[in-house]
This record gives C-alpha cells, structure tokens and sequence, in this order.
C-alpha cells in the first residue's frame, strides 16, 4: 500500500513563521502579533478572518490553492495562512530613542521593495556590525520578517530593531522633519562615496534587487550616493552595497576618535 499521502510533508523554509487554518489565524491576529501577509485561497468562506486582517492593517494576498499547499508544511491550511514575523517590529520613535541613549547621531538603514529574504537578512547583519540604530522596511511589495531573514540575519535581530512603515514616503519625510538627512545608494550617484556627509544623522536606503530606488523614494533624497566601481560588472548585490556604505559612514563616523 502506498502511504505517501498519509506522511507529513517536510518543513517548508519558513516553517517557523506560518500559522495555519482559519481559527488558527483568526486568533493569531486578534492577539495582536506581528503579520505580514495573509494569503487566502480563491473562493474560501473565510470572510472573518480577511475582515480581521484588513481591520488590523494586514495585507490579505488572493492566490490559487496550490501556492497554499505547496507553502503548507502540514497540508491542512483550510484555505488560508498567515506569515508571521520571526520578530516584532518596533516604532520609529524605538529607533531614535538608541541613538539617544548611545549619544550618537542617528544611522538608520532603508529598504526600498527589498523582496529576497536573504538580502533582507544580510542587510539586518551588516546593519547591527555597524553600529545603526534601525531598520526600516515598507508594509508592501517587500519581505517582512520571515524565518528566513531571520536565519540570514545571523542573530541580529535581538540586537537591531527593524520598523515597518505603513507608508514608506511618509516615513521619510518623518525622517527629515527630525533633521536625518536621506542618501539613495544608486549607481549614477549626484556625490561618490567618500565625499558622502554619513557624520550628521543619516538614513543610508537601498533600493530593490531588481529596480533600484522608486522614483518617488528617489526623488526624497538629499543625495544619491554612488560606489566606484573599478571592475567589468557594473554593480553590487543590494547587501553588498548596504554593506559598503554602513561602514564608510562608521570610518567617517569615527575619524578623529
């Protein structure tokens, strides 16, 4: 008799951050923990919990069932699941209140549409081995803080708090009202790297993987900052470029000391 049916599916990547079916997820939100997405079936009757979810600000992702039960680890979603955030996100104010209490002038990493939880991830690391203050990534078309940004961050995350802007535009002119001045990592940069004022309180942001910064965070920045480059390929991994501008602002940061 062939049993394959019968056996669990292995763990799924980001086993850890999903929660299943409808009551499941239904409490999971009225709870109050930090969710990313909720993706729900076509044509399930889950009608309270996508209420639920769009009442606390969740975005809800209509798919096909299969993307649900190739995510599933257990095969039983009944039609919906939730991704959780490996970590609670904190407040902006969470953010300038470490820079405060270390005495420095605010360092602050943005993720413009970072999509691959690796990069995510990656970008977390360098951020807490420089020194910044906080992360700050947009509530759409980006990884949230999934289990694999979680791996990838390398234990981070319980040093580094990360901020989930509901409105990434908004978020930056909050930025600049409180005196932190935007640098956009783009490879036609206005002021090259170590000309860069990263001394006064920055916001270093990177753009996606695929598009770079959107016109509208573009358009934000007091600068565009771009990386000499010296080789044939003409430009860096969104980590590695994050990387490469967190601690050119440390050297510029601890000149003098």
């Amino acid at each position: 008799m062939d049993d394959r049916k019968n056996r669990r599916r292995p763990p799924r990547e980001d086993d850890g951050t999903l929660v299943e079916g409808r009551n499941a997820v239904l409490e999971t939100l009225r709870a109050g923990r930090a969710v990313d997405k909720v993706f729900v079936a076509e044509g399930a009757r889950i009608g309270d919990v996508t209420a639920e979810a769009r009442r606390r600000g969740v975005p809800v992702v209509t798919c096909d069932r299969r993307k649900l039960d190739h995510m599933s680890p257990t095969g039983n979603h009944q039609g919906v699941i939730a991704q959780a955030a490996a970590q609670e996100y904190v407040s902006l104010d969470d953010i300038f209140r470490v820079a405060e209490a270390r005495g420095e002038a605010p360092l602050i990493v943005v993720c413009d549409g970072i999509e691959d939880p690796h990069n995510l991830g990656a970008i977390i690391r360098s951020a807490e081995t420089a020194g910044a203050h906080g992360v700050i990534i947009p509530k759409r078309r980006a990884v949230g803080l999934t289990a694999a940004v979680a791996r990838a961050a390398a234990g981070a995350l319980a040093y580094v708090g990360v901020h989930k802007a509901n409105n990434l535009a908004a978020t930056l002119d909050e930025l600049k009202a409180r005196g932190v001045w935007l640098f956009g990592a783009e490879a036609d940069g206005t002021v090259g790297l170590y000309e860069a004022a990263f001394d006064r309180p920055s916001a270093i942001i990177i753009g996606s993987e695929g598009q770079g910064l959107s016109r509208l965070t573009r358009d934000k920045c007091d600068y565009i900052v771009s990386i000499p480059l010296r080789g044939r390929v003409n430009s860096l991994n969104a980590s590695n470029a994050a990387a490469v501008l967190l601690f050119e602002a440390v050297r510029r940061r601890t000149q003098g000391e």
